[in-house]
């Protein structure tokens, strides 16, 4: 598979904003769950052929078929369907556990996530999942309806728990399910949206990702197209980032409005776009030395997942973090970045 004709400089770059470490989706970090493991709190195309399709005037002399405008026509990339895909999260009630005054739907576990409604009294509840990784995953539950949530560890068992807060930062168990998972496609948990990526098929973000992908040729012209247009149109947001609300998690629309955002939300926006767009997308939060960020990895079919934040020039792919492209030069940013040893991945979303 050859790769695309882009421009002249290609540029698949995963987005990564600096967050602080305050910017958490579960409240503060000293909330004390009644579990043994430990909590983190946490903000909360396809190959193309080459073969032109035969004409279907079939008077065309053999000059014709050699003449240059014919071979270009060969030549020309075939264009991706930008029709957007918004997968719908369900709570069908096949599979649950619940009580008087909470559910949690695991009807479809196999498409890679579980929905969760609350409709008791008190006002903090947080869902605790923890994967066959052992990785805790901690979200806010905020009650008023079904919330969607990925299980971003694969296959395995999951302990997916609800707690009600008691008093301070003690927490009560108020329901559980132990699962066996088996998810049918992989990427489903990098499809669908869900409390970090939260996007319907009426959201501007999914219409603004249809229109930036109209005439592209590939998913990684896609990419290209979509982080060019959010790190030009959106800046960062110093004041949110220095006091973010407690739990935490992005309005993708509003954010695509303001054309202001933190890490977390540059990357949700972007995320929003390309899942809507059928591109495997997984929101991921970790640390860059001492802070906290968000970034993006994607999977296309001619490169398979590319993790982290990448760059790719037309030769080689290059390490390049757009948390700062706005702001420092390229050798201050290369400098910073070196070799990767300085991300560290915590969890995906």
């Amino acid at each position: 598979m050859r790769m695309p004709k882009l421009s002249a400089r290609l540029r698949i770059l995963l987005i990564t904003y600096s967050m602080t470490i305050g910017l958490c989706a579960c409240g503060s970090g000293s909330d004390n769950l009644p579990v043994d493991a430990p909590v983190a709190d946490t903000y909360g195309e396809p190959s193309q052929s080459s073969a032109v399709p035969s004409s279907a005037d079939t008077n065309i002399s053999s000059a014709d078929a050699s003449s240059p405008e014919t071979e270009a026509v060969t030549d020309a990339e075939p264009l991706r369907d930008a029709t957007p895909v918004c997968l719908v999260p369900r709570a069908d009630g096949t599979a649950t556990a619940s009580n008087d005054v909470a559910v949690i739907d695991y009807s479809h576990m196999s498409d890679g996530y579980v929905c969760a409604n609350y409709t008791g009294t008190c006002p903090k509840v947080k869902l605790r999942i923890t994967g066959p990784d052992t990785v805790v995953y901690t979200y806010d539950l905020h009650g008023g309806g079904y919330e969607t949530f990925p299980l971003s560890s694969g296959d395995g068992y999951y302990d997916v728990t609800i707690y009600e807060n008691i008093s301070g930062t003690n927490y009560a168990t108020c329901l559980y399910a132990d699962l066996d998972v088996q998810i049918t496609d992989a990427f489903s948990p990098f499809l669908y949206p869900n409390q970090y990526v939260n996007f319907t098929a009426d959201s501007k973000v999914v219409a603004k990702g249809q229109e930036l992908a109209e005439g592209a040729s590939s998913d990684l012209e896609v990419i290209t197209r979509i982080y060019d247009y959010i790190t030009q149109n959106i800046t960062y947001d110093y004041d949110k980032a220095s006091d973010p609300p407690t739990g935490y998690t992005s309005d993708v629309d509003a954010i695509l409005a303001s054309g202001t955002g933190i890490c977390l939300d540059y990357a949700a926006v972007m995320a929003s776009m390309l899942r809507s767009q059928r591109i495997p997308t997984r929101l991921e939060v970790g640390y860059a030395q001492d802070a906290y960020h968000a970034w993006i990895s994607v999977y296309t079919d001619d490169t398979g997942w590319l993790n982290g934040i990448i760059e790719f020039d037309g030769n080689v792919w290059t390490l390049v973090d757009p948390t700062f492209g706005a702001n420092t030069d390229d050798k201050t940013l290369k400098k910073f970045i070196g070799d990767g040893s300085n991300y560290i991945l915590q969890k995906m979303y």
